[in-house]
C-alpha cells in the first residue's frame, strides 16, 4: 500500500512501526505545510493520522478502507516540528473495525486525536501494496525502541 501512496511520500511520511492492528508514522512539518496563520494545516495533521489508520487497519489479505473518522485538534504546531501518529485497533468485528489514532509532537504533547471506523472489502490488494515493516534506516537510528502497546 505505501509503495503506491504518492501523497504520503510527497509529504515525507516515514513508517516507523507496522504490525497487525497498529502502526506509527511520522512527518516533519515544512513551511509549505502551514496555513494562513503560520501553523500546521489541520488537513495535513489529519492526513498523517489517516495514513497511520490505513496501515493499522490493513492487517490481512483484504483491502480495508475508512468508513468514517472524527478528529479533535488539541494543540497547534509549526514548521520544523516532527509529528507522530500512533494508531491502535480497539475492536474488530466482521467487516468493521474501530481504531484510535493519537498525533503527538516531538515532545510527546498531544496534538490531535482521531477515532477511525474501518470497513473491510472483498478486494485483494495488489501484490506489492503492503508497507515494509522496516523503518527508514536513518530515522530508525534516532527512534526509541518503545513499541506501540496494544
Amino acid at each position: 500500500m505505501m509503495q503506491r501512496d504518492q501523497a504520503s511520500a510527497m509529504l515525507g511520511m516515514v513508517v516507523e512501526h507496522d504490525a497487525p492492528g497498529e502502526s506509527r508514522v511520522s512527518m516533519t512539518v515544512r513551511d509549505d505545510m502551514l496555513n494562513g496563520f503560520a501553523i500546521t494545516h489541520g488537513g495535513l495533521v489529519f492526513t498523517l493520522a489517516d495514513t497511520a489508520f490505513a496501515i493499522a487497519c490493513n492487517e490481512d489479505e483484504r483491502v480495508t478502507v475508512a468508513g468514517g473518522a472524527d478528529i479533535t485538534f488539541l494543540k497547534s504546531t509549526t514548521a520544523g516540528q516532527t509529528l507522530t501518529a500512533t494508531a491502535a485497533r480497539r475492536a474488530r468485528s466482521g467487516r468493521t473495525g474501530l481504531y484510535d489514532i493519537r498525533v503527538t509532537d516531538e515532545t510527546g504533547d498531544l496534538v490531535a486525536e482521531v477515532r477511525g471506523r474501518s470497513i473491510t472489502t472483498d478486494r485483494r490488494p495488489p501484490a506489492d501494496s503492503r508497507p515494509a515493516a522496516t523503518p527508514d534506516p536513518e530515522r530508525a537510528a534516532a527512534l526509541s525502541t518503545t513499541e506501540v502497546s496494544r
